[in-house]
């Protein structure tokens, strides 16, 4: 056994030239490709669901989080005070392969949302050599945690900021005279991007971990610039949600409370450099 051991591990932590780590990311980089294209696949297959029941949920007066405000509005003030008004539009298509097309797109969307965590863990099997066995140890979670949060971030905006966005935007009037005929690519532009950009924004505490592992940012250095940093995360909340205060706090409160386990993971991630010296 001992000499099975010396003998594996000098192949495990040999030295890599440059092409042979190219080399390694392009097999990953196939793999995740491969699973892209599954998952498109599935997704088209699936594109009558998906269009009617995801996409344009949003834009449907039966869409799960209305329905939860409202009766949320009948058991506080036994009225439809906060009820969502009926969302008054029409889907517009402006070219011949537009619906065509739209569905490659959005079938493409779809898979990368499906085939997350298993790019998350290629990456992950591309970065474990160069890892320490100790860091192996602290990081073994890290295709569940990063999966868990962008699934968090997936959802929150889907059911909490989409919602809101949608009903801000499409109720909002400059004119009477004006009415709202909204192209299809504009609404599967707008619910896939601020769904998968809240997404990718809900990683930031896996971010500032490895920021923290190779000395980039430390706790004292996150603590200094607190106000900052929340200064920063209203600007964005500001930018990503409509212009109407409710729609910036219920983003600020989840994006500020995401910073402030990154500044606890940069502290936990000092305490384990200082035991590893």
């Amino acid at each position: 056994m001992a000499l099975d051991q010396e003998y594996i591990e000098p192949e495990e932590d040999k030295e890599m030239s440059f092409f042979d780590h190219i080399d390694v990311l392009r097999k990953y980089l196939i793999r995740s490709a491969y699973a892209l294209v599954i998952m498109s696949i599935v997704a088209f297959i699936y594109m009558d669901f998906i269009f009617h029941e995801v996409i344009t949920g949003p834009i449907k007066n039966d869409f799960l989080s209305y329905q939860l405000v409202c009766k949320l509005s009948h058991y506080f003030y036994n009225s439809d005070q906060y009820c969502f008004q009926e969302l008054k539009f029409d889907l517009l298509n402006t070219e011949m392969a537009g619906q065509f097309m739209m569905s490659f797109k959005l079938a493409f969307i779809v898979g990368i949302v499906l085939s997350m965590p298993f790019i998350l863990y290629q990456i992950w099997l591309f970065i474990k050599p160069a890892l320490s066995a100790r860091e192996r140890k602290n990081t073994r979670g890290f295709v569940f945690y990063t999966t868990a949060l962008f699934a968090m971030g997936i959802s929150f905006g889907y059911f909490v900021l989409c919602p809101i966005s949608v009903n801000f935007f499409f109720n909002y009037s400059l004119s009477p005279d004006i009415k709202n005929f909204i192209s299809i690519q504009n609404i599967v532009a707008f619910v896939s991007l601020l769904v998968l950009g809240t997404g990718l924004i809900f990683e930031l505490p896996i971010l500032m971990y490895f920021l923290a592992r190779i000395g980039l940012i430390s706790s004292s250095f996150l603590k200094k610039y607190r106000k900052h940093a929340f200064v920063i995360i209203l600007i964005v909340a500001a930018i990503v949600t409509p212009p109407d205060v409710v729609s910036q706090i219920i983003l600020t409160i989840p994006l500020y409370s995401l910073f402030e386990l990154g500044v606890l993971i940069a502290a936990r991630v000092e305490r384990q450099q200082k035991l590893e010296q």
